[in-house]
């Protein structure tokens, strides 16, 4: 079993930035995949960003540029840092992993103001 734990959220204005953390616990293959993504109301959850344990990453169009995703693989922890905000980037965040099984954890709201 997985547990993930997210924070970070919160309300921003447009233009600012905001960080996402998530930490892993529990048992977790060496060898795995981690990821953000978000989610509105009434719409299908959409990938954010993906990272692999090796390090290697992938963007949603719409966040290239101005979100970084980057992890430790030390503290099983993936982290999005998140600049020049958008109101459309309102949503709640949820991070998962893919190890043994896939995982998701609780979501966290991030809020732009316009």
């Amino acid at each position: 079993q997985v547990q993930l734990v997210e924070s970070g959220g919160g309300l921003v204005q447009a233009g600012g930035s905001l960080r996402l953390s998530c930490a892993a616990s529990g048992s977790i293959f060496r060898l795995n995949v981690m990821a953000w993504y978000r989610q509105v109301p009434g719409k299908q959850r959409e990938l954010v960003a993906v990272i692999t344990s090796g390090g290697i990453t992938n963007y949603a169009d719409s966040v290239k540029g101005r979100f970084t995703i980057s992890r430790d693989n030390v503290k099983n922890t993936v982290y999005l840092q998140m600049n020049s905000l958008k109101p459309e980037d309102t949503a709640v965040y949820y991070c998962k992993i893919d190890t043994y099984s896939t995982y998701w954890g609780q979501g966290t709201q991030v809020t732009v103001s316009s």
